[in-house]
């Protein structure tokens, strides 16, 4: 049975397809970069019209693997790009391995011409190594803000599912890639094909760029209790300078005694507790994802001394600092 496809009226008479790009890293997410394509596909299919056109790139110019492991093989390598080019970088795990310096010099080069340029995933951190994001409004999955913020100072890193500054994108990963491609889709050619191409992937709820990426403390802790989420963000907030129980109570209008028992009675832990099991999840973060110095990764998490750090990470994890970076450098070489 075939079904009748009402077109969406696109005014074309002047333009000509605009071109995307998609540089593939190795490991890449592929949800992330299919989420993205498959919008521009279904734009041309809802207007019966060509309005994009795509090829696929990488370093090698040949083949590349997502990190679901399928082998995707490619047009082109990292060539000169035409100058209305809209150039997105796809990335995903170990992406500061994929941040060549062929790569990052080729990235500049092309920034020197004008295109504008994007990053889907991880793959910000690659345009932020080539210092292409200086000064400007950023966001990366939220597993990596941390060592992201790290590394970047001089980057306004937001939690925003999406970020376009002129001509520098910028996506969360996942499905935010969608959310992004929509809004191109609108500037370009109007939000009634936009939604046009969001009804066809049954994506029923568009998010913005004020859309934040993680859910909401009482969503993630499974407790729709104020007093406790707003402890827990202020917490959240506070990693390098940590606040003491007494002062956390007070701030929310509690005795340090409630806060205990508030603690028990929906996260079966202490306020203290939960608060070092919070540090010590950041430190791994950056253990895992930076070459910062143990020292700087206790410094950064709020802990006084590496000894401390040091006896508090085994005694959570089971492994020193020192054992965890040394095992992570291994897996990288294998």
């Amino acid at each position: 049975m075939t079904t009748q496809r009402e077109f969406i009226q696109v005014d074309t008479a002047t333009t000509k397809p605009r071109r995307f790009v998609f540089v593939l890293l190795d490991q890449f997410s592929l949800l992330s970069f299919a989420s993205a394509l498959d919008c521009l596909r279904i734009a041309n299919r809802m207007s019966a019209k060509p309005l994009y056109d795509w090829v696929m790139a990488s370093e090698n110019g040949t083949y590349v693997n997502c990190s679901a492991g399928t082998e995707f093989r490619l047009e082109m390598g990292l060539e000169e790009m035409l100058r209305d080019d809209t150039i997105l970088v796809c990335g995903g795990v170990d992406i500061h391995l994929a941040a060549t310096k062929k790569l990052l010099n080729w990235l500049r080069r092309e920034a020197r011409r004008g295109p504008t340029l994007g990053a889907l995933c991880s793959a910000t951190y690659v345009l932020a190594k080539a210092g292409l994001l200086e000064g400007k409004r950023a966001t990366i999955h939220w597993e990596n803000q941390d060592s992201f913020a790290e590394e970047f100072e001089n980057i306004e890193l937001t939690k925003s599912i999406f970020v376009v500054d002129g001509k520098r994108l910028t996506t969360a990963g996942g499905t935010s890639s969608i959310d992004l491609m929509l809004k191109l889709i609108a500037d370009d050619h109007g939000e009634e094909l936009a939604n046009a191409v969001a009804d066809q992937l049954i994506y029923s709820s568009i998010r913005t760029d004020q859309d934040t990426q993680r859910l909401s403390v009482p969503t993630r802790i499974g407790v729709r209790h104020p007093k406790l989420s707003m402890v827990i963000q202020m917490m959240e907030n506070a990693i390098e300078d940590p606040i003491s129980p007494s002062v956390l109570a007070r701030d929310v209008g509690m005795s340090t005694r409630q806060l205990e028992r508030l603690f028990r009675r929906y996260l079966n832990r202490s306020p203290k507790r939960y608060y070092m099991e919070l540090r010590l999840s950041k430190a791994r973060n950056l253990l895992m994802q930076t070459d910062m110095s143990v020292i700087n990764v206790a410094l950064a998490c709020g802990f006084a001394s590496p000894s401390h750090f040091s006896k508090c990470y085994r005694s959570h994890y089971n492994t020193t600092p020192y054992r965890e970076r040394g095992s992570q450098a291994t897996r990288l070489t294998i």
